[in-house]
């Protein structure tokens, strides 16, 4: 099932579809996707709607044109930098994050600084072939200035210093940002940032193939998993294990004889289904 082209007034575009997938779609594609205030504003009011209506099982978000988000619109930075960061109304990745559905991101081409970060708020990630992710503004914005203590550049406070290091280990993380290097969408994936890359036209069917295998599982369950994996990932190992226990006991406590019933109906239906064995 396609999804609309989005009108160029709207500069975050979002689609519902009956079967569950929810798209929200960066649209500003002659400024590479760049991020004004206000489109940060509408940012985070549509993963919050999304988050709270109960036809949308899965979100994707990506971007239009051949990039995902290059960043921050720097001729409107400090209406940006100077906010009220603490505002989680009005800030998308904290919105992300406090999403209680699936987030798949469909990076399309280039994941600049607050894209990147963006990227990281995702809780899987399909890239196209031509996609990379960079922390690269600190050395665009350096060379622009001829001072050194005129030198200045872009600091994460979307998640970047403190995520990249946790999912690719912090060596890694360190030469990408110290560097500024590019992580093409093959990289990304041997480091298991990217799950999958695939040709740009396949994107967003990829997407989708995940997004439809996802609707395919218990709902409830879907929501408690991710929410154990994200809460779990914040702790240290002991902790996570017994934030899972507690889970699991407060799950298993709510169901009733009657799920339980049709928990064992379901095993010896499958059983009687398998193939005998010819040992």
């Amino acid at each position: 099932m396609e999804i609309p082209l989005p009108p160029p007034e709207k500069l975050i575009f979002v689609h519902r579809q009956p079967n569950g997938v929810a798209y929200v779609i960066i649209n500003r594609p002659k400024s590479l996707n760049s991020l004004t205030r206000p489109m940060m504003v509408d940012m985070a009011q549509a993963i919050k709607s999304l988050d709270s209506d109960s036809s949308v099982r899965v979100i994707i978000l990506s971007g239009s044109g051949r990039a995902f988000c290059s960043g921050v619109d720097l001729t409107a930075a400090e209406g940006v930098f100077k906010g009220d960061v603490k505002d989680v109304e009005t800030d998308p990745v904290a919105q992300m994050e406090r999403c209680k559905k699936p987030i798949i991101g469909a990076i399309n081409g280039f994941a600049v600084t607050a894209g990147f970060e963006i990227a990281l708020a995702c809780d899987l990630l399909v890239a196209s072939k031509e996609a990379f992710l960079v922390h690269s503004r600190q050395r665009e914005l350096i060379e622009l200035n001829t001072s050194n203590k005129d030198k200045f550049g872009i600091f994460p406070s979307w998640g970047l210093s403190q995520k990249l290091s946790r999912i690719i280990g912090p060596s890694r993380a360190r030469e990408v940002s110290l560097t500024a290097m590019a992580v093409t969408a093959e990289q990304a994936e041997r480091w298991g940032l990217v799950n999958h890359v695939v040709e740009g036209s396949e994107l967003l069917k990829k997407a989708r193939q995940i997004a439809e295998a996802i609707i395919k599982n218990n709902e409830d369950l879907v929501l408690r998993y991710k929410a154990v994996i994200n809460d779990g990932f914040k702790q240290d190992l002991g902790h996570a294990l017994d934030l899972e226990k507690e889970r699991a006991h407060e799950y298993y406590a709510g169901m009733t004889k009657e799920h339980f019933k049709k928990m064992q109906e379901f095993i010896a239906g499958r059983s009687s289904k398998k193939t005998p064995s010819k040992l």
